[in-house]
């Protein structure tokens, strides 16, 4: 059985008393541990999504299931990624990943163990102590990543997160969430609007189609892991992603009311 199921799922907007269909009727599967990337035009509902899975916005049809059991609201079991950083920085690194376990029942021992090991995981040993300011761009969103993985949920939602990194920043954080993806077991549903990125992170890619955002193509990602990034220059993996930017240019198109 899938871990999250998306069943139908709609969201309308009341936007200066006119209705605005951002999403419809969206069915998607994803298994455990299963990395799935969303990719599509700009404003076609990426986010919405996204969002509905974490319980941060209600649907207006259809339903969201994690492990069988409706999606209510925000929860432990999803963990959140934004690009923006959304640190305490009045918090050190160890401080801000602490936080997320304030309200668990885990002893001091427990807390302190978690809190090395995901400092560690993504790289940041030795800097515990530091401010968010002394940190560079990769390095808070780093703890941001250790900060909802800490208390351990079964879904990782992260919507555009390297999208405010340097070129090569970013490749160097899509190697890092893969490591960590692979060694810590989680399911992954990543929005971005890179294509590249999508297709080396993700098990399948899923194509959102203009407003109101549909699934266009759900399209498997055939291609070996573990993954370096010099696969970015195989055959398989050019073909694949001339198919997904094919397809959301043909959207883009549509909603500047050009032909394809």
């Amino acid at each position: 059985m899938a871990l999250l199921e998306i069943d139908g799922i709609g969201k309308t907007f009341r936007v200066d008393g006119n209705d605005i269909c951002a999403i419809d009727h969206v069915d998607l599967s994803v298994a455990e541990n299963e990395f799935v990337s969303i990719v599509g035009s700009s404003g076609c509902g990426k986010s919405t999504l996204l969002n509905i899975v974490g319980g941060l916005e209600e649907t207006t049809s259809g339903m969201v299931r994690i492990g069988g059991s409706p999606v209510e609201g925000p929860g432990r079991d999803r963990g959140f990624v934004f690009q923006g950083y959304s640190l305490f920085e009045w918090k050190t690194v160890e401080s801000n990943i602490r936080f997320a376990l304030e309200k668990t029942r885990l002893s001091r021992a427990e807390k302190d163990e978690r809190v090395a090991h995901f400092i560690q995981a993504v790289g940041l040993a030795g800097f515990e102590r530091a401010w968010p300011a002394q940190l560079s761009g990769g390095m808070r969103q780093r703890v941001a990543i250790a900060r909802a993985l800490v208390y351990r949920p079964r879904i990782l939602l992260m919507d555009e997160p390297f999208g405010a990194l340097d070129a090569q920043t970013r490749g160097m954080m899509q190697e890092l969430l893969l490591r960590v993806w692979e060694d810590h077991k989680v399911t992954v549903l990543f929005v971005t609007h890179d294509v590249e990125e999508a297709v080396f992170l993700a098990d399948r890619v899923v194509v959102l189609a203009s407003r109101p955002g549909r699934i266009k193509r759900d399209l498997p990602v055939p291609l070996p892991r573990p993954r370096a990034y010099d696969i970015v220059a195989e055959p398989e993996f050019i073909a694949l992603k001339r198919k997904i930017l094919g397809d959301i240019r043909e959207e883009t198109l549509k909603t500047m009311g050009f032909p394809a």
